[in-house]
């Protein structure tokens, strides 16, 4: 059968993790809005954390941070799969998705969280 994927009366498909990553995006912006400044972390996005959690953290980890070494920036990376999953609807998802890249942020800068959201 040929034809197109997707109707024409429907926008353009986007997958959930590409959709996941713009609101990873999206929140990054914002943070920086509030502060003023660009983040100097690289974002990344991985499906599920490592099954071998760091010593300070207790359950499923939503997100790392790793400090920056010699001649890299710091790294920060969100887990897709567990934030998904504690969503209720794509706007909770936005609120959580950005809670969790401000509280990441304030211990990299030594803030508090509530200043960034």
């Amino acid at each position: 059968m040929r034809g197109p994927l997707a109707w024409p009366a429907l926008p353009v498909m986007i997958s959930r993790s590409a959709k996941f990553d713009e609101l990873v995006l999206d929140a990054a912006e914002a943070i920086e809005r509030k502060l003023g400044h660009e983040l100097g972390v690289e974002l990344a996005v991985e499906d599920v954390p490592p099954s071998d959690p760091a010593p300070w953290e207790h359950g499923v980890a939503l997100g790392r941070l790793f400090p920056a070494e010699r001649n890299l920036p710091a790294r920060l990376v969100v887990y897709r799969r567990p934030l998904t999953q504690r969503a209720l609807d794509d706007a909770d998802l936005a609120a959580v998705v950005h809670e969790v890249l401000a509280e990441q942020i304030a211990r990299m800068l030594g803030r508090d969280p509530d200043d960034l959201l």
